[in-house]
């Protein structure tokens, strides 16, 4: 089988504004950045705003392995076979980081024969989005560090600077920095540090505003420091959120690009869902509502994370409501879990298939259970896997009353999606999902939400807490932010906080370390367990394979 690249650039794609058209875009609403690539004007929202929405499929995982599920194959895969069965389907995701695409996983516009496309203009710069948010995010940084210099008339405590800076490159050396150092006209001396860019809030409020109104006024609700007298500080006192709105005009408008086979797939927005609430904009999601029948949407890693995030957090705050959610399996992930190592996976191992089971019966059982979605479990096929290990993960599935079907759309396409596409549609008609989410956010504490997720999602017995962030969560309580939903930064690598227990541990004790706000996007963060907001590179980085041609070709992307 080709490289992901070599499949990429082989296909002949087709002009955007062709794509828009067909997606039911006026031309005056088709903003293109070159021929494949283009803008939505906000205005296209206004016009649909009376048309019906279609139904939601939210697509999720269990726990991954270091090398990710295939849920974002999964998703495009299944759209390009609703699309082989005449369905009008639009999908709606993330856009890649610089961070994984040159670290650990590489790039993340799918794989195989089901991608998203240009995938190398995808995976690098795009339209220029994330850079856009990392202008804004430390135009706040350098206007909040000169107000201090140049005479600090808000009293702000340079030991209580909340606001960082941020990159989208993953880059352990800037995890903690002192800035200022030099002579007196070098700026005030201060520790500060760098998150990487999709862990911004700034990138969590593009994903939540509605229009630039609210992207304004989230913006000017940024908590950015305390004064002396341990007063808040905001962005709208530092007079910087019209700059910084202006920096993030273009990046509000979801992108146009399309399927390996052609579907209209908008990719807004790139959150973490380890270290941010990982999901795209609902901008981009209530326009595909609003062009398609069927929307088909992905929230980043396991359901523990990016799926909780989009019940507990986007949907409650903008409406949406899923139909059905397909839970993303593979053989090697189940493994994984039943302790497999990594050179382990592909080989025939029923043993650790059993034991292993139990990560996808405890995510089935949140998305049920919990969520009361309908789930189908997709199982992402790999080419050394065994047709009994297979059979046997999908009778498993039947066994606890969900159906299951066996992927094949990395290696063909929409046409090997078929099955999942026509039992997701099966199921959607029977409509039994009866949505909700986990807690009414203004009934429960900080502590008392943070509890909820770690028993029933996460299957932990406890929750504690260390000095700081107990002292962190009685400040936001009292500044009043206890009524907000509670993003949870922890490892992706496992159920727990810690990456090291596999399968679904219980009787653990999860502990919150620190405890901040994001006032302006909605949430509260609890960082748990050793969870960074700076990834590292790994021993080997993706960014060692990725060359450029002396014709101009990228190669190594993958």
């Amino acid at each position: 089988m080709l490289s992901d690249i070599e499949i990429a650039q082989s296909v002949k794609l087709r002009p955007i504004t062709e794509v828009a058209k067909e997606a039911g875009l006026l031309d005056e609403e088709i903003e293109p950045y070159g021929r494949y690539k283009a803008k939505i004007a906000l205005s296209a929202l206004s016009r649909l705003a009376d048309r019906p929405d279609g139904k939601l499929i939210y697509v999720t995982a269990i726990t991954p392995t270091p090398a990710g599920e295939g849920k974002t194959c999964t998703a495009i895969g299944l759209a390009q076979a609703l699309g082989r069965l005449n369905k009008k389907v639009m999908l709606a995701l993330r856009e890649p980081s610089l961070g994984p695409t040159f670290g650990v996983k590489g790039g993340a516009a799918g794989g195989g024969y089901s991608q998203v496309l240009p995938m190398e203009e995808i995976n690098l710069h795009f339209t220029g989005d994330i850079h856009a948010v990392t202008a804004a995010h430390n135009l706040l940084a350098a206007i909040l560090d000169n107000h201090i210099f140049q005479g600090n008339e808000l009293n702000i405590d340079p030991k209580r600077i909340l606001w960082q800076r941020v990159m989208d490159i993953s880059d352990r050396q800037l995890r903690r920095i002192v800035v200022g150092l030099g002579s007196p006209g070098d700026g005030v001396v201060h520790e500060s540090g760098f998150d990487i860019s999709v862990a911004s809030e700034i990138m969590a409020i593009l994903c939540l505003a509605s229009d630039y109104a609210d992207l304004k006024e989230r913006l000017g609700r940024i908590l950015v420091a305390y004064t002396y007298d341990k007063k808040p500080v905001y962005a709208r006192d530092l007079r910087a959120v019209g700059a910084m709105a202006t920096l993030l005009k273009e990046a509000l408008k979801p992108n146009l690009v399309q399927t390996v086979e052609g579907q209209p797939a908008l990719l807004h927005g790139g959150p973490f869902a380890n270290i941010a609430h990982g999901n795209n904009s609902i901008l981009a999601t209530k326009l595909a509502l609003k062009l398609g029948d069927y929307v088909i949407t992905e929230g980043g890693f396991a359901a523990d994370l990016g799926a909780e995030k989009f019940f507990d957090i986007v949907a409650p705050a903008t409406g949406l409501s899923p139909s059905v959610a397909v839970l993303v399996a593979s053989l090697r992930a189940i493994k994984f879990h039943g302790g497999c190592e990594r050179g382990e996976w592909s080989k025939p191992n029923m043993d650790a298939l059993q034991r292993g089971i139990a990560n996808l019966d405890r995510h089935l059982r949140n998305l049920r259970e919990v969520y009361g979605l309908p789930v189908v479990v997709a199982v992402n096929r790999f080419p050394d896997d065994t047709d009994e290990e297979l059979a046997w993960v999908k009778e498993h599935c039947l066994g606890q009353g969900a159906k299951a079907e066996i992927s094949r759309v990395v290696a063909e396409g929409g046409n090997g999606g078929l099955e999942l596409a026509q039992t997701v549609l099966d199921v959607l008609a029977e409509g039994q999902g009866r949505f909700k989410s986990l807690y009414e956010r203004e009934k429960l504490s900080i502590k008392e939400k943070l509890r909820l997720l770690a028993t029933e999602i996460y299957g932990a017995a406890d929750v504690v807490y260390t000095k700081e962030a107990d002292k962190a969560i009685q400040e936001l309580e009292g500044l009043g932010y206890g009524k907000l939903p509670v993003c949870v930064a922890k490892t992706q690598m496992s159920l727990s906080d810690d990456p090291n227990l596999k399968g679904a541990p219980e009787g653990w004790t999860l502990t919150i370390r620190e405890v901040r706000v994001s006032a302006g996007a909605g949430f509260v963060v609890a960082l748990a367990g050793t969870i960074l907001t700076m990834p590292g590179l790994p021993k080997v980085p993706a960014a060692e394979r990725v060359d450029l041609t002396d014709d101009g070709r990228i190669v190594g992307l993958f």
